[in-house]
């Protein structure tokens, strides 16, 4: 197999002597998959249980809810300077240790008595996982063969996937033997201690040998599109779920079982959404991805009856897998030394508008949930707008 000048710079250090290039490749995608895939069912506990969490146990309202999530998301902006500061460190090893982070955050809920407590080990467990956000997409985009980055991008979200489905039938099982809520955030700890260990059998070869960081201005309209995914992702990560808690009182397995329903079409789905972007390009999968989440949103906004509202959650949780071709439009509009910092600034771009929209969400939350969504509906009919600027091939 032929190997390209950016692969001998990831790859000469290694061993050949008994494995080929093409096994290199296979086995650090097949570690990064295991590390997205440990991780995963870390974040499946904190997200299947975070609504009913906040509400029961702690007691937060909407305003509070808004504040907290700002609050984290605040660790986006963070995750910028930190990822400059270890230029030319190896992403394998970025990886490990933002994961150990995210281990001892989450791990420290099963203490946590109040709001103060969430608010604190928030910031924790979010800096770590705002700075291994880029990094599995990049290592993907290292490690992938020319001409298939969609299709190994789609596996590793498959992985994903997997892992965050099988943390949500775990916690599910967990919760319907009456297993308390605070026990389940070790076991998300111990599952990001396994991603860490994961992270460190990747060739350590990948690193970025340019900035962390990269603003050109032919990438404009990928800024845009991560600042509008953003504010759009925000309102639905942060007032979907609690709008079924809170207003129309769902109980924690009910949740749970909706987000495994989710995480089984993702996982599913996923490899074929990415064969279908290299097929057919970003701009048709975008314009599909905003016109149905507008839709979704007003759906939120608008319609009262619970078990409608439940395929709602469903649907727009499983239209994430859309999402990738904002990827996969790096990879075609950026040189691979590149990647790295410019997914880390799409990332910025999106954590702007992460910042400010849960709190603005909170705020009109207090004057009718309705108001919080019609907020996000604007968000996706603007993505639809910026989708027709990408080029048709």
């Amino acid at each position: 197999m032929p190997i390209e000048p950016e692969d001998s710079e990831i790859l000469s250090d290694l061993p050949t002597e008994h494995v080929t290039v093409a096994a290199q490749r296979r086995r650090g995608l097949l570690f990064v998959g295991l590390a997205v895939a440990c991780a995963q069912v870390t974040m499946a506990i904190q997200l299947g249980l975070n609504a009913n969490f906040l509400a029961d146990e702690i007691g937060v309202s909407g305003f509070q809810l808004g504040v907290l999530e700002a609050t984290r998301e605040t660790c986006g902006v963070i995750a910028f300077a930190i990822l400059a500061i270890l230029t030319g460190i190896a992403e394998p090893l970025i990886g490990a240790g933002m994961l150990m982070l995210l281990a001892v955050g989450l791990g420290s809920y099963f203490f946590a008595q109040n709001y103060l407590w969430v608010l604190l080990l928030g910031l924790i467990w979010s800096q770590g996982l705002h700075v291994w956000m880029p990094l599995p997409n990049s290592m993907t985009l290292a490690l992938a063969e020319p001409g298939r980055a969609g299709h190994r991008l789609g596996q590793i979200q498959a992985a994903g996937a997997a892992g965050f489905g099988a943390g949500l039938i775990v916690a599910l099982v967990l919760t319907l033997v009456r297993v308390p809520m605070r026990p389940m955030y070790l076991l998300a700890g111990t599952m990001a201690i396994l991603a860490a260990a994961s992270c460190l059998r990747i060739p350590r070869q990948i690193k970025a040998p340019g900035p962390r960081l990269v603003f050109r201005r032919r990438y404009g309209l990928y800024y845009i599109l991560s600042l509008l995914e953003g504010w759009r992702r925000q309102i639905s990560m942060s007032f979907a779920g609690f709008l079924l808690v809170k207003v129309y009182h769902t109980k924690l397995e009910i949740i749970l079982l909706l987000w495994t329903i989710i995480q089984v079409i993702g996982y599913i789905a996923s490899p074929r959404v990415g064969r279908l972007i290299d097929r057919i390009g970003e701009r048709r999968i975008l314009l599909f991805y905003y016109s149905c989440l507008t839709a979704f949103f007003a759906g939120y906004a608008l319609i009262p009856i619970r078990l409608v509202l439940y395929g709602v959650f469903v649907i727009d949780g499983a239209f994430f897998v859309f999402a990738m071709a904002l990827t996969t439009y790096v990879n075609r509009i950026a040189p691979k030394s590149e990647h790295t910092p410019t997914l880390s600034m799409g990332v910025a771009m999106n954590h702007v508008a992460a910042v400010t929209m849960p709190v603005v969400g909170g705020i009109l939350w207090q004057s009718g949930h309705q108001w919080t969504f019609l907020i996000g509906t604007a968000a996706a009919v603007l993505s639809i707008g910026a989708a027709m600027r990408l080029p048709k091939k």
